[in-house]
């Protein structure tokens, strides 16, 4: 099915299922979330960008999470180590090897608690008695705790017969969690401090994606539930904020970064088009009566 999907992302569903696997018994306290769940929701967009990934994105519900397996111990069953980079363990981020295009290569599944449930410390998330580097801390994946539904995973190359049962996040929370890493990135002066890297225009363009493809009235009725929430409320909240910062103009951050990574798509036509659906979505919100301050 390589003509399909890239190569990659086929790798990257292997990897997944191969983790889902590993975690059968703890199951239940799993959301697909990141790049793998947005695509289910959203397809191809009509872009001329093929979806692409290269990892998979794990949220933990630590309040779901049973004591055996330690998860740590299977994964490492399952083959799979914590990754690093520049000699430097990396905290909830479990590789395997794969060939891609016939060359080794890394592939990643990363576990994530939401930072409201993550407890102390900095980065790695403390679940008892889970080892503490095996899961990360992350913040604005609390609706995804929320709003989800289950579905069946299936493998994307053939041979592979596997179909998994797992939640995965709507695309509301997916929207949220997406803005969020966007501004938190953004407004940390990564690009003016020569971090480029660290933000990226393909994450931009996943959130375009959602907009795209998700009707705003559906976004909006999500949003107004989702803000009175006692546990997604603050992140909803902030996501609101978030997309008018990035993408209310065509002169906005993430309308530009939207237009770099949607190449051979027009740029100009794809930064308009941010800034057209992000002032649906603020007008449906506001139209719900949610938020005047919007």
């Amino acid at each position: 099915m390589f003509g399909v999907h890239s190569e990659e992302y086929v790798v990257a569903r292997r990897a997944l299922l191969d983790a889902l696997e590993a975690l059968e018994e703890h199951r239940e306290a799993l959301i697909l979330v990141g790049a793998q769940a947005i695509y289910i929701h959203t397809g191809s967009a009509d872009l001329a960008v093929a979806e692409y990934t290269i990892d998979g994105d794990l949220a933990v519900d630590p309040r779901l999470l049973g004591d055996e397996p330690e998860i740590a111990a299977a994964m490492r069953a399952a083959d799979f180590w914590l990754d690093e980079r520049e000699g430097r363990q990396l905290v909830g981020v479990w590789a395997s090897e794969h060939k891609i295009g016939g060359v080794p290569a890394t592939v990643t599944v990363d576990l994530l608690v939401p930072e409201a449930f993550g407890g102390a410390g900095r980065r790695a998330a403390r679940v008892p008695p889970h080892e503490r580097a095996a899961m990360l801390k992350v913040h604005g994946l609390e609706a995804a705790l929320v709003d989800y539904s289950a579905m069946e995973l299936t493998a994307l190359e053939d041979g592979d017969d596997r179909r998994l049962s797992i939640k995965v996040a709507g695309p509301s929370a997916l929207l949220i969690s997406k803005l969020i890493k966007l501004s938190e990135r953004v407004d940390a002066g990564a690009l003016e401090r020569g971090r480029a890297d660290r933000v990226k225009p393909k994450d931009a363009l996943d959130t375009f994606r959602i907009l795209r493809v998700i009707p705003s009235g559906r976004l909006a009725d999500d949003f107004a539930r989702l803000a009175h929430d006692e546990i997604a409320g603050p992140v909803t909240r902030e996501a609101i904020d978030s997309l008018r910062g990035l993408f209310a103009t065509v002169e906005s951050t993430g309308s530009l970064l939207v237009a770099d990574a949607a190449v051979p798509e027009p740029p100009e036509v794809m930064a308009a088009s941010c800034a057209a659906l992000c002032a649906e979505l603020m007008s449906a919100l506001q139209s719900r009566g949610f938020g005047n301050e919007v």
